[in-house]
């Protein structure tokens, strides 16, 4: 486990797919809110895939942010700690598809996963091809933004202004 790496906040997903880009939308709201930061690095991972394994290994503290799907109705925010995230999806698009849990599971098998590793994802509606957001998901932006901050401040990565 790294415990003296990189501290990064990484939204995942594809902003051309609706809901499927919540994460990258609330990394932009969260940079928005928290402003410039030192030892703090917000990344849009977007779809990398594989190429975030690097990234992913230099890390001792990694928040992502995400679509989940968990089967919960749609807007529902999904908080997964360590070791409740799961290494391997099971189901891809295609043979060539590495996802984001993979990457995960990879770093995991080498020993390089980091030591604070938290997920706040929100259930999507809507993954049809489109910019915007569906209502349900948008509605919760706020809440993902602030459980981002409260597990930041949890890190001590993060003051509230006025500390």
């Amino acid at each position: 486990m790294n415990s003296d790496g990189r501290k990064v906040v990484l939204g995942l997903g594809n902003i051309l797919n609706r809901d499927e880009g919540v994460g990258v939308q609330a990394l932009k709201v969260l940079d928005a809110q928290l402003g410039p930061q030192q030892e703090l690095e917000l990344i849009d991972g977007g779809v990398l895939g594989l190429n975030l394994l690097s990234l992913v290994e230099e890390c001792s503290h990694l928040l992502i942010l995400d679509a989940v799907n968990a089967g919960k109705p749609a807007g529902t925010v999904i908080e997964l700690a360590r070791d409740e995230i799961p290494l391997y999806s099971g189901i891809k698009l295609s043979e060539h598809q590495v996802s984001f849990q993979e990457v995960l599971g990879l770093a995991n098998f080498r020993g390089r996963m980091p030591a604070h590793l938290y997920l706040i994802g929100v259930q999507p509606q809507d993954l049809s091809i489109g910019l915007e957001l569906s209502q349900s998901v948008s509605r919760v932006l706020p809440e993902v933004v602030a459980r981002s901050c409260a597990m930041l401040e949890r890190w001590g990565l993060i003051h509230q202004r006025g500390e």
